[in-house]
């Protein structure tokens, strides 16, 4: 779910995200004979609050694409891959959609992650029939009216606010309190969790604040003055390490929830062990019995990619096999072809390349990728997830299950 604050627009380019940003992506090989180069672009973010996710998101993409391109490509024609940084910014997102559309020309952006930032592309790409391809989770977006030009594989605040109110009374928690900047989810998130919670005569109280402050103490006596029994944590890496020391500082003892995005790994090493002990956190989860999910472990060389790799392998693998499927490169080929990607019947593929081989065959497939089902409502909405939830014990995310 990746969803950050509009007015994020610091951190500079990393070297390495700089060179993966700056440059199309250059298959090996020469392109196939059958026509120019389909254009496909990658808008991740490699600077900003979300650069932990943008690189592997961006680097499973490519796989994808040279593997496809190894395999002939599809409709004869190789696909050319073209890398943008969002820098998790919306201001800066929609000057790389405008150059992805206007001047590369690509059939689809995919690999998009926050919720800010695919609010702002979005209408850049249905007004050009445009696919976007998002790892965005508020509610808002499929209700745009895009026109079936946007798909997301992350579930919907809805599903999700609903997951933490049920887990929070699982943990006792009857009086919640909410902190998050604000965004374009806190709204249906928290009403969400209200709604989950009600019927056990539990209440969840939002307190939204500013998101670029060196400290936090009076927010967090005025969340502590109600005496709650749960935190939960909704902000982002840069402000939620700030907001731990401040909550430890003030001597709260109760539990604290919050986004696997936000109490990851960046966040945990930075900040002293005792003041995220115990703190539980809920992300979708991949298919980590899948096959395309044990694909997806090799491409990126590693033994556990997170959520937004596996939905960024997914969006590839889609979008290439829906212009097999719809045997057209275009924006309105790609939308009206997704949903036909998991048929009946079909024949089980986990990657693009095994899917272009049967479509091109005249067959049909049933594509079960690294984030699991990928079958869409008629808004776009993912419709099926699964979550995993991990706890934080001494300086480790453990896992408590996947459910």
């Amino acid at each position: 779910m990746s969803n950050l604050p509009h007015r994020r627009r610091f951190l500079k380019l990393a070297a390495a995200g700089a060179a993966l940003g700056a440059q199309p992506y250059l298959v090996r090989g020469a392109y196939a004979q059958g026509g120019d180069p389909i254009m496909l672009g990658a808008l991740s973010p490699l600077s900003g609050s979300g650069a932990q996710y943008g690189p592997p998101m961006q680097q499973a993409i490519a796989a994808v694409v040279d593997e496809v391109n190894a395999a002939g490509g599809v409709l004869g024609r190789q696909i050319k891959l073209l890398r943008e940084d969002c820098q998790t910014s919306p201001e800066a997102a929609v000057r790389a959609a405008r150059k992805l559309i206007d001047v590369d020309k690509v059939v689809a952006i995919i690999g998009v992650w926050s919720s800010p930032v695919t609010q702002a592309v979005a209408p850049l790409c249905w007004e050009s029939k445009t696919v976007i391809a998002c790892a965005s989770g508020a509610d808002n977006l499929t209700h745009l009216p895009h026109q079936g030009y946007l798909f997301r594989t992350q579930p919907t605040t809805t599903l999700q606010g609903r997951k933490f109110g049920e887990f929070a009374l699982a943990q006792g928690a009857r009086k919640v309190v909410y902190l998050s900047p604000q965004t374009p989810f806190v709204q249906s998130m928290t009403e969400n969790m209200a709604k989950a919670m009600a019927a056990a005569g539990g209440s969840v109280t939002t307190l939204v604040y500013e998101d670029k402050k060196a400290s936090y103490r009076t927010e967090i006596d005025k969340a502590l003055a109600g005496k709650p029994d749960m935190l939960v944590l909704g902000g982002y890496v840069a402000d939620t390490s700030v907001l731990v020391k401040d909550i430890y500082r003030a001597g709260y003892q109760g539990k604290m929830l919050s986004y696997a995005y936000t109490i990851n790994k960046q966040l945990i090493d930075s900040v002293p062990k005792a003041t995220v002990e115990g703190i539980f956190t809920i992300a979708p989860s991949p298919a980590a019995d899948g096959t395309a999910y044990a694909r997806l472990k090799k491409i990126v060389n590693s033994d556990s990619p997170d959520p937004y790799t596996a939905q960024a392998y997914d969006h590839a693998d889609l979008v290439i096999m829906a212009m097999a499927q719809a045997r057209a490169a275009s924006g309105a080929a790609i939308k009206d072809a997704i949903r036909k990607l998991s048929a009946n019947g079909g024949e089980r593929v986990d990657n693009a390349a095994a899917g272009v081989k049967i479509l091109a065959g005249g067959g049909s497939v049933d594509y079960v990728g690294a984030s699991g089902p990928c079958r869409f409502t008629d808004i776009g909405d993912v419709a099926e997830a699964s979550f995993r939830y991990e706890q934080v014990k001494d300086g480790k995310a453990v896992l408590l299950k996947i459910a």
